[in-house]
């Protein structure tokens, strides 16, 4: 998280190379990518209608649904999926020569999450003579959360890279067990409007 941070500070401190995108244009992101939670993996797809406020920073709202499989503890749980909402602030660098524009953002939202579900092997008690084992599958209920989440990365034309780390709290689901439901997300798209980085 301290690395996170000091990549913004530095970026932060380089004011002097921001160059201009269209104020007052809209435009419109989508984004498909990989979701990386505590222990599993997953995929995202986000669509992001934003709005330039001024030559290098714009707003938005992000709407992402990320399909993962979590761990509790040491166990694994089903695929879950979850779509949060965000209001986004994005703040660009570039050297104005060129349509490279290094950015970084932050945003604030809620996150509605699926049940998690676990996939259970019971003993039927017959011994070792009669191996039976029933399959079944337990759900837990889980809550919605608050949360936020920071990105950085770059748009090359109309083509966009960004890394997010989505803050989501944890999810309690009784007898000391928690879920962390906090995951980032890598994530490659494209966006159509917004004007022009190239001068």
């Amino acid at each position: 998280m301290k690395k996170i941070f000091l990549a913004i500070v530095v970026m932060a401190s380089m004011t002097q190379f921001l160059s201009a995108q269209e104020q007052n244009k809209f435009r419109v992101g989508l984004d498909l990518g990989y979701a990386i939670p505590d222990g599993g993996g997953g995929i995202l797809i986000a669509l992001e209608p934003k709005y330039n406020i001024a030559d290098n920073m714009n707003v938005g709202i992000r709407i992402e649904s990320a399909a993962m499989a979590k761990k509790v503890g040491l166990v694994e749980a089903s695929l879950a999926g979850s779509t949060s909402y965000s209001g986004t602030f994005d703040y660009y660098f570039s050297s104005g020569s060129s349509s490279f524009a290094p950015f970084i953002g932050a945003g604030v939202g809620y996150s509605s999450l699926a049940n998690v579900g676990f996939d259970i092997d019971i003993d039927s008690g017959f011994g070792d003579d009669s191996p039976l084992t029933i399959d079944e599958e337990l759900e837990l209920e889980v809550d919605g959360s608050f949360g936020g989440l920071v990105r950085a990365g770059f748009e090359a034309g109309k083509l966009r890279l960004a890394a997010t780390y989505n803050l989501i709290g944890k999810s309690d689901l009784g007898e000391g067990a928690e879920i962390k439901n906090s995951y980032i997300g890598i994530s490659l798209g494209f966006y159509v409007g917004g004007g022009k980085w190239k001068n």
